[in-house]
């Protein structure tokens, strides 16, 4: 099986490309990842299998060797403080949800916030 690293990998729309130690680049589809695998780091090692696809060589199956290690696992919040920070999402979104629950959406400023937050939070708990 090839192996390469990840170039690059956009979780969103799911797909992104390899880069193969023999020179060349694999396109790479989220269907083509391991179970419990949501995504993938650029510059992670990996094992692919590959297919000729309509549009070049295509990754079928993707093994990780060595993922990076991430620097934010290593800066974590305490998990006191995670465990407020939580609490206060809740309540926000909480809040969201009765909007919701009276037939509206909440105003655009309120909607901004709450996505920020969820994003925010949802980094610092993948670390």
């Amino acid at each position: 099986m090839p192996t390469g690293k990840v170039k690059w990998y956009d979780t969103d729309k799911g797909f992104g490309f390899l880069s193969r130690d023999d020179g060349g680049d694999v396109f790479v589809h989220s269907s083509a990842l391991p179970t419990g695998v949501p995504s993938l780091k650029p510059g992670s090692r990996v094992e692919f299998g590959v297919v000729e696809g309509r549009r070049g060589e295509q990754a079928l199956t993707v093994t990780v060797l060595d993922p990076i290690p991430s620097m934010s696992a290593a800066s974590r919040k305490p998990v006191d403080d995670m465990a407020v920070i939580v609490e206060d999402l809740i309540k926000l979104l909480d809040g969201v949800g009765n909007t919701l629950r009276r037939g509206r959406y909440p105003d655009r400023e309120v909607s901004r916030k709450a996505a920020a937050v969820l994003r925010a939070v949802a980094g610092d708990l993948e670390g």
